[in-house]
């Protein structure tokens, strides 16, 4: 990147916490751009859109919203769902409307374990674990194809049709990723997770391509592991992981699953990414939008501090990305974590204690 680079990003905080974790993830962003010396620097909008847009408006994002974010060079998002609209109109009229339409088909994952926070994983204690989960997502299980129907027959006999799709370009691409990213890991393994057994269509296809992409890189260890036997494998192998790619439905619930291993859904970081970079890549937390605590000052930002290093990633900034790794850890290590992780400090409390260690 060359000097004096302002990065412009479209800042969504959407819903509950989402508005409090984006408003830290910015403060340690901006930190890091006065202390670099005018290297670069962050112009942020703030977009009023979720569920709060929703009742006002019956929408949860401006109709042209696609078309004014299409020329951010990336997308800060916060939480989205709140008790007044349904998950499925939250979801689909907001961050699953941008994944699709700006085409953001790897979503990364990392699964880390912080000094400091108690894994309810006794292996976490004595044996160094980290690992990657790559989710497809632009297909799969989540393509939205389907529909319900035959209402007119009367209740109990409706119809509802949920089509999976796997199409040889979404696989191939996602596992070429997964490999290219195992490349850069001193684990140089990719697993992936498939259930070709009960799946003879999609997760056939699935199996195909990962096997003709493994030929192309003799390099990297493999492995190909089905879903169920995997959730085990990473409560009693966590230690044979590095990156795990898997379709969106399969990596969505297998990330949840290592990010609660690590102690908290409030630890996890994600990012949506266009890796063509034709359009704004997504970068969020993998929590909710907890509305039991909103604005009691006690969510987890780490999930969010986290996400805001894999922007500095994407943007090329590898240092200042681990420095915010480096801070986050030595913040838990001095035990200044939230009540999910067993602290007692508050949300802005993290947050300065992560800028200071910077």
């Amino acid at each position: 990147m060359s000097d004096g680079r302002v990065h412009r990003i479209a800042a969504i905080p959407a819903d509950g916490v989402g508005t409090e974790v984006v408003a830290a993830g910015r403060a340690v962003l901006d930190a890091l751009a006065a202390d670099s010396g005018g290297r670069f620097s962050f112009e942020w909008t703030e977009f009023p859109w979720g569920c709060g847009y929703y009742d006002k408006t019956g929408l949860m994002m401006a109709e042209d919203g696609l078309e004014q974010l299409q020329d951010f060079d990336a997308i800060y998002f916060g939480a989205v769902g709140w008790p007044s609209v349904p998950d499925h109109i939250s979801l689909w009229g907001l961050r699953l409307r941008i994944c699709q339409n700006f085409d953001q088909w790897a979503n990364i994952r990392p699964v880390r374990f912080h000094p400091g926070v108690t894994s309810p994983l006794r292996k976490a204690d004595d044996t160094p674990l980290d690992w990657i989960v790559v989710r497809e997502n632009s297909e799969g299980e989540y393509a939205g194809l389907g529909g319900r129907n035959l209402s007119g027959r009367g209740p109990g006999n409706e119809v509802a049709l949920q089509t999976s799709l796997f199409t040889e370009t979404g696989c191939e691409r996602v596992v070429r990723f997964a490999f290219d990213l195992a490349r850069t890991r001193d684990r140089k393994k990719v697993s992936s997770v498939t259930k070709s057994n009960a799946q003879q269509h999609g997760m056939v296809l699935w199996d195909e391509v990962f096997e003709r992409v493994a030929a192309g890189h003799p390099d990297v260890e493999t492995d190909s592991v089905l879903v169920d036997a995997m959730s085990a494998k990473f409560v009693l192998q966590p230690e044979d992981l590095s990156v795990v790619v898997a379709s969106n439905l399969h990596a969505d619930i297998l990330s949840d699953l290592g990010s609660a291993l690590s102690g908290s859904l409030g630890l996890a970081a994600s990012a949506n990414l266009n890796p063509d970079r034709r359009f704004p890549s997504m970068f969020e937390p993998v929590h909710g939008s907890a509305p039991d605590i909103a604005g009691k000052g006690l969510a987890n930002p780490i999930g969010a501090i986290g996400s805001a290093a894999l922007m500095l990633d994407h943007f090329g900034h590898h240092g200042e990305a681990d420095r915010v790794r480096a801070a986050i850890d030595a913040t838990t290590g001095a035990g200044v974590v939230t009540p999910d992780v067993g602290g007692d400090a508050r949300t802005e409390q993290v947050v300065d204690s992560i800028i200071g260690n910077l």
